[in-house]
């Protein structure tokens, strides 16, 4: 009632405000404007207007008009500043239709329709997450990979043990839809849809239990095909077509952002190997057609000419010429240039152990010309590393007692790759001094010239020698960085010896001089996975030896053999089983005319576990091993891998056996069991061997009851 007095004050305010407008001077306030009747009842006051006269507005003619008086369904006045007719009685024109064109087509039949919602079937990658696809192979035929990668890189996977709420999960759950998107990318669905859904009800289930699931229903829609594809330059190249087949994309192939990847390297590792050092390849760029459903591939490539080896240069001529680096290399002057060769040659040098840091690096020396290749140098560039080393040694087993060695090397005393060794050992059976001269890489690639000279002294169970000998051999074998299927050595070796040597009966007779010729040849066949930890493959190894023995005024001709045979397979992911075959045999001499230290002994830590060294075997009267002219050895054991040590540590159980016998055919009269349990710790440069043997049939005279080795590497 108040807001509709005052606007009915409002209106008298302004039907008064001209004849107030004279004088200002006598200008009335609002309460005298509102008289006490329009306070008392102002609804009726309103009605009535100001003193009881109707309340009036100007029309079109200037003719007053009561409220009472206005209809609200007449028509409005006409209002004289408008001069626009009403649109009542406008025409328009008719519609023509434009003419149809033959190459147009409606927007639903240019683009390729979502297709419908094949039949699904359930894939459960963990208890928190289900993927929905369909369940004929031909509608996606790389699920299988598409499940494998996914779960790899999923955040759900990733995080699907630790304990999360609703709401982490769906955080989650976005994440791995990005990822999906992303994949399906990759192996070319460009429409394809990814529906998510979050709850706590498990598929196939009625009801909701406490663990929230999430779901992808994947619908992959067509897979797109490769277009067109522009490789830039590599036509211009010698052996364009041949290159060409190696990029293994045609047009109309599934389209495969990881083939893409793939067959870059491809292309890349072909250049590479056919001559063309300075070959250029630039990121590819895909234009995708979602109209036609393909990728148009762009790959600029510039071969940058084809080039062949003319020689190596070394930053170093006084310290590792490049000449010597020639004959190390793998290939010849003249041969086509291969990155491979040019890698291989680093590690070669870097194998050398005369070099801190080498780069190799080709060099343009004439361009191709015509059909004609170009030439290039690899230029080598060295930095020297220390050369003079001290090492030393340290060991200990239950049945040889300590063991300490140590040398001093100079390993390019002798330039290029000639070194100079000193080397001196002190132990409780076992005492040395030797130098020895060795040459890297001698003529060839991984061929050792080695000329030894040493005097030794030896007292076990067995014997008591002292030897002073000189040794020269010629060999190729495997090494840490380059192993070989096939390694040899040749060599020959004179000595002098001073032994005391036992016989049946327990007599001891005075120490015998024995002056010993030979040469001998060794091959070893090796297709195993690793020189000191093998899990794969099998070794071959023959020997042979014939020797001449000059002792009290008599000659005695014999040859000794040997041939050693161990096979490695994995049996699971942690499981590995080994086992070795050894046999040896002498002819030609009897027992007598063979010095005690060249005859055949078994027992120890790479023999039969559990023994000591050399007391395997036939024995005198006063228990001590005098050695045989055959011998037989078998071991196996299971290499089990721990969670330990993030997989360092394994656990090794054993079981050994061998036999030697004085007839130069195995009678096995003298066979020894043992076995036993051993851990070994993976270090960066080989497996820490500890093994704990027990004697199965030990002669409680003689052998210990547990026998302790400690080295590094398997036992075989």
């Amino acid at each position: 009632m108040v807001r509709t007095a005052l606007l009915a004050a409002g209106a008298l305010l302004a039907l008064a405000a001209p004849a107030y407008a004279q004088d200002t001077s006598t200008l009335p306030t609002l309460e005298d404007l509102i008289p006490d009747s329009a306070v008392e009842n102002p609804e009726e006051w309103a009605q009535d207007g100001a003193d009881g006269e109707p309340i009036v507005a100007p029309n079109g003619d200037d003719d007053s008009v009561s409220v009472d008086e206005l209809d609200p369904d007449a028509s409005l006045a006409e209002m004289p500043d408008l001069g626009v007719n009403w649109p009542d009685t406008v025409e328009l024109p008719p519609f023509e239709p434009l003419e149809a064109k033959p190459d147009a087509r409606l927007a639903q039949d240019a683009l390729p329709l979502l297709p419908p919602l094949p039949e699904s079937e359930l894939v459960r990658v963990n208890s928190q997450l289900v993927m929905a696809l369909p369940q004929d192979p031909a509608l996606f035929p790389v699920q299988a990979e598409f499940i494998e990668r996914f779960d790899q890189l999923s955040t759900i996977e990733q995080l699907g043990d630790s304990e999360s709420n609703i709401a982490q999960l769906a955080a989650r759950a976005r994440a791995d839809e990005d990822l999906l998107v992303e994949l399906l990318r990759v192996y070319g669905y460009y429409d394809s849809q990814v529906i998510r859904s979050v709850g706590a009800i498990q598929p196939g289930d009625d009801a909701a239990d406490d663990d929230p699931v999430v779901r992808f229903d994947i619908i992959p829609g067509q897979r797109y095909r490769f277009g067109a594809i522009d490789l830039g330059q590599l036509s211009t190249a010698p052996d364009a077509d041949s290159l060409r087949t190696t990029f293994g994309i045609q047009t109309g192939d599934p389209l495969s952002s990881d083939r893409i990847v793939e067959q870059q390297f491809e292309l890349d590792r072909a250049l590479g190997e056919t001559g063309y050092p300075f070959a250029e390849i630039d990121a590819p760029e895909l234009l995708i057609d979602h109209r036609q459903t393909t990728g148009d591939l762009t790959m600029a490539v510039r071969p940058n000419g084809k080039y062949v080896i003319a020689g190596v240069n070394s930053n170093l001529p006084d310290f590792l010429p490049g000449s010597h680096l020639e004959t190390i290399a793998r290939f010849k002057k003249g041969d086509a240039y291969q990155r491979s060769l040019q890698l291989d040659l680093r590690r070669a040098i870097t194998a050398t152990s005369l070099v801190s840091s080498v780069t190799v690096t080709p060099r343009e020396v004439s361009p191709p010309q015509d059909a004609a290749p170009g030439e290039v140098v690899l230029d080598i560039e060295m930095a020297k590393a220390k050369l003079r080393t001290i090492s030393g040694a340290i060991g200990y087993g239950t049945e040889e007692g300590f063991r300490l060695e140590a040398s001093w090397e100079h390993r390019n005393l002798f330039p290029p790759e000639g070194s100079l060794k000193v080397r001196a050992i002190a132990g409780t059976q076992e005492q040395l001094a030797g130098v020895s001269f060795k040459r890297n890489n001698f003529k060839r690639r991984d061929q050792i010239l080695l000329v030894d000279a040493y005097a030794s002294a030896l007292d076990n169970d067995a014997f008591d020698a002292q030897t002073i000998a000189l040794r020269a051999s010629l060999e190729r074998t495997s090494n840490l960085l380059f192993q070989k299927p096939f390694g040899w050595a040749v060599g020959a070796e004179i000595l002098a010896s001073d032994e005391r040597n036992r016989v049946i009966g327990g007599i001891p007779r005075p120490r015998q001089r024995f002056f010993i010729g030979s040469v001998f040849g060794r091959a070893t066949i090796d297709t195993t996975d690793s020189l000191l930890d093998p899990t794969e493959g099998y070794r071959l190894t023959g020997y042979v030896a014939p020797e001449i023995s000059r002792t009290e005024e008599q000659n005695f001709f014999y040859v000794r053999t040997q041939a050693d045979a161990s096979y490695y397979q994995r049996i699971t992911e942690r499981v590995v089983l080994a086992g070795r075959v050894r046999g040896a045999t002498i002819q030609g001499a009897d027992l007598a005319g063979i010095a005690p230290s060249r005859r055949l002994y078994a027992g120890g830590g790479s023999s039969v576990r559990g023994y000591g060294y050399q007391a395997v075997g036939p024995r005198n009267d006063l228990g001590e091993p005098t050695g045989g002219r055959s011998l037989v050895e078998v071991s196996a054991e299971a290499r089990i891998q721990t969670g330990f040590f993030d997989g360092a540590l394994s656990v090794v159980p054993f079981f050994d056996a061998g036999s030697v016998s004085i007839d130069p055919v195995p009678d096995f009269r003298f066979i020894k069991y043992g076995a036993g349990m051993g851990i070994r710790y993976e270090s960066g440069f080989g497996p820490i061997r500890v093994d704990v043997g027990v004697p199965l049939n030990r002669n409680p005279m003689f052998d210990s009851p547990v026998a302790v080795y400690v080295s590094l590497g398997q036992a075989f």
